[in-house]
């Protein structure tokens, strides 16, 4: 399973939206926009977890730079999160 960053999501798009956005490429397990912790609203990016590596792949060559919603993504493979410190 591959996990791509999607960012620069519109804030008015949902999780559906990115379930659409990615299901013509293969496969998707998840996805999550991520949202603030006080106020529930969109921060701009989420993640989108897809069972096929090479179809991962090919949506992100597709999708990164493409419009959506107004704005234009930015798609790549998610990096581990970095533990926090202090």
């Amino acid at each position: 399973m591959t996990t791509v960053y999607v960012g620069n999501i519109s804030y008015r798009a949902t999780e559906e939206d990115l379930v659409a956005l990615f299901a013509p490429f293969g496969e998707v397990e998840r996805a999550k926009i991520i949202t603030d912790r006080e106020t529930g609203r969109s921060r701009g990016f989420g993640f989108v977890e897809m069972a096929d590596d090479r179809a991962a792949r090919e949506a992100i060559q597709a999708l990164s730079g493409r419009e959506h919603m107004g704005r234009r993504l930015v798609v790549n493979e998610a990096r581990p999160r970095r533990g926090r410190e202090g």
